[in-house]
């Protein structure tokens, strides 16, 4: 289920912050119930992701013994009942939520399609991950019914394409090109060239939605750059970015950036 990478989905909570209704009890309850919905969501593409790669994860030298399926400390029985729990407990969520349900649903489809097509078609596959944190924070922005700002949109959809496209930059240079099957369409020049105009796209669009939108988040820029900047750092030196999560957990002050931003977006709507 990779409880660890379940903070991906606190991109559901990106509305509670850019509507400025974080300071609502309703408002947080939402939010709250939206992540752990998208939550329940992620695990069972998790699942049903390592159910289908588990033989060449069985070849990766880390993902063999991190990996349930791959290192046999789960089998295969036992992930097909623990998929059907999590997607029923989606569906059936559905009866209360029906619209924030509605999108992890749409991201539940997309990650199918994922796992056994798009993610062996070059450039297709990095847009099928971006498209996944576009639908968490959409699936927020539903869950608290304010729209979603076209330059929330396209800030979170060219920072997510700037984070996968640093992860096939990890892949392929740590695992080289037989890792998976799509990377021998890539090099790692190529790759690189997608992260620098996906992270200058990135900066550009979150400085104009904050400029245009709100300018009261003006002082949270400086956390955003530095953060680009540290996690490139990470994964330059330290050699993470394979995985963004483990990224994060590794780095003290990647962290604080991120406590720095939430706490500059709270002081900005205070003041």
């Amino acid at each position: 289920m990779r409880p660890k990478q379940w903070i991906k989905n606190t991109f559901v909570l990106a509305p509670l912050i850019f509507a400025g209704v974080f300071t609502q009890t309703d408002a947080i309850i939402s939010a709250f119930i939206a992540f752990i919905l998208f939550s329940v969501g992620a695990s069972a593409t998790y699942v049903l992701n390592d159910y289908n790669d588990i033989e060449n994860d069985r070849k990766h030298p880390v993902k063999s013994k991190k990996r349930p399926l791959a290192s046999g400390e789960v089998t295969k029985g036992q992930a097909k009942v623990l998929m059907v729990i999590l997607y029923s407990i989606v569906l059936a969520s559905g009866y209360f939520f029906p619209a924030t349900v509605a999108v992890i649903v749409t991201y539940l489809l997309l990650n199918v399609a994922y796992t056994f097509y798009l993610k062996h078609q070059p450039v297709l596959d990095i847009f099928t991950i971006a498209a996944g944190f576009v639908l968490r924070v959409y699936a927020g922005a539903v869950a608290l019914d304010v729209p979603l700002s076209s330059w929330m949109f396209i800030t979170t959809l060219s920072l997510a394409l700037y984070l996968a496209a640093i992860k096939r930059r990890q892949e392929l240079s740590k695992s080289g090109n037989e890792a998976r099957k799509v990377l021998q369409k890539y090099t790692v020049a190529l790759v690189d060239k997608y992260a620098e105009m996906s992270a200058t796209c990135a900066i550009l669009f979150y400085s104009l939605f904050v400029m245009s939108d709100r300018p009261q988040l003006v002082y949270t820029i400086p956390f955003v750059l530095f953060g680009l900047y540290r996690y490139w750092f990470v994964v330059e030196t330290k050699e993470g970015g394979e995985s963004p999560t483990d990224a994060l957990f590794a780095d003290t002050q990647l962290q604080l950036t991120i406590v720095g931003w939430i706490l500059a977006c709270g002081y900005s709507f205070v003041i």
